[in-house]
Formats: C-alpha cells, structure tokens, sequence
C-alpha cells in the first residue's frame, strides 16, 4: 500500500510537548515540509525564541540555536552575515517577537536582513501563565487583564505585519490563520514563499500566523479555533500586507 501521508524528514518523530489543541504543532508540520520541499534542510538553520516555542530546537532536523528573550532576529542576523549561504529562520511567538524584541525585529526589517521570521500570535503569553500580551485584544481577559484589556490605560494591541509594512527595508509580509484546512494550505504557501525569497535573495520576510491557546484562553480546542474566527481575524485581517517584488513588478 502506498504511503500518502509521512512525517516531512525536517521534523523529528518526538511527541510535542504542546497542549491539547495548540495549532504549534501545525506549524511546525508546515515549516518542515517547506523545508523538506526546498531541498533546504541540510543548510537551513534555526533560531528558537523563548516562551511557548523555547523547545523549537527538539522538533527540527536542521542546525538550532537557541537566542536570548526576543533577540531571534539579532541572533539571525549573525548567523546569516557568518555565512550567506545559510537558510536562517526564526520561530517566535507574540510575547517573545512583539514585547521584549520588538527593537530586533524592527531593525532587521530595516536592515533589510535576507531571513525568514515566522511569528506565532495567539494574542496572548503561553508559557508564563496567560498574562495579557501586546497583541491581546481590547477586552480581551487574561490573568493580568481579569475585567478585560482595557485600552485606555494599558493601549492598544500590536499590529506586526501593519507596522512593519511602513518599513522600507521589509520585503514580504503577511498573515495567515490555521483554524481551518483552507488556512491551512494557505500559511504553508506563504511560509514557502517566505523561504524562497531568502533562497533568492531578496531580504526581510515575515509570516504572522494566528493561532491558538485554548488552555489559557480557557476553551477546548474545537472552541479555541472558533473564538480564533469570530474574534482574532476581524480584528487582524489576513492577506499580503507587504510584497516588495510584487509591487514592483506591476
């Protein structure tokens, strides 16, 4: 009988350590099959972020380095500058990226740096206990926000991909989801784009995937997804944001 569906060989045969629910684990099958697609993982390096994604280094069959809280694009930077021919990927989360690395992040994008950063936002901090994040919604209750985020004392959520958007030196942003199987096949084709325009040169890529926690949101996962739906994509719309080459080309 013919196999028709494998573990991609970029992705060790452990078990997760994530939740019951937690869309990390899609993730990790989406980056890994681009790599195993590419031909990239013997080259491809690594950088794992702290929070919920710290153990990133255990599920990769690539090289893996481990960075300081928020200082994967920093870190990134070196690896990629050491040997251009590296495929450098970071693997953050929003608490990791939007909070405490937002400077790296920012400055990598104006740089221009030719890595590929995919950003897990689940509007929330996962490992810590599910205090408020920069990307929480307004309203939105965490164990740091009991009666809701409320926006006029604490402001408002973080939109990475609009922000950088406004910085010249990124190449290609967007956003996708992973609450359902169209989102899905979407992300992956934009995480393998991401990677393909490191292969080819072209600089600073980013891929914002909402996802979600149903444990510290406090929902199953089947609810965890829908409230992902109803409320995380009105509020971060998916799509291209930024796609440098695109626009020139038009």
């Amino acid at each position: 009988m013919n196999t028709v569906f494998d573990r991609p060989h970029a992705l060790c045969d452990v078990v997760l350590h994530y939740c019951p629910g937690c869309t990390h684990g899609i993730i990790h099958r989406l980056v890994a099959e681009c790599l195993d697609e590419l031909g990239i993982e013997g080259k491809a390096i690594g950088i794992a972020s702290v929070g919920c994604s710290v153990l990133t280094y255990n599920y990769f069959n690539c090289d893996m380095i481990q960075a300081a809280h928020g200082r994967a694009p920093a870190v990134a930077t070196g690896a990629k500058r050491a040997d251009p021919s590296n495929i450098v990927f970071t693997y953050q989360g929003d608490g990791d990226l939007a909070a405490i690395g937002t400077a790296e992040t920012v400055h990598a994008a104006a740089r221009g740096e030719n890595i590929t950063v995919i950003f897990v936002n689940n509007a929330i901090y996962g490992m810590t206990g599910g205090q408020m994040a920069p990307t929480s919604l307004p309203g939105q209750i965490t164990q740091t926000s009991p009666y809701g985020r409320d926006t006029k004392t604490v402001g408002y959520p973080v939109k990475v991909c609009e922000m950088l958007s406004q910085v010249d030196g990124a190449t290609y942003l967007e956003r996708v989801a992973v609450n359902d199987v169209k989102n899905v096949k979407n992300a992956k084709r934009a995480i393998k784009k991401a990677f393909q325009n490191q292969i080819d040169g072209k600089g600073f890529s980013l891929v914002e995937v909402l996802s979600t926690c149903p444990t510290n949101w406090g929902l199953t996962p089947d609810k965890a997804l829908k409230w992902l739906e109803d409320n995380m994509m009105p509020y971060y719309p998916l799509g291209v944001y930024k796609d440098k080459y695109a626009e020139e080309a038009k």
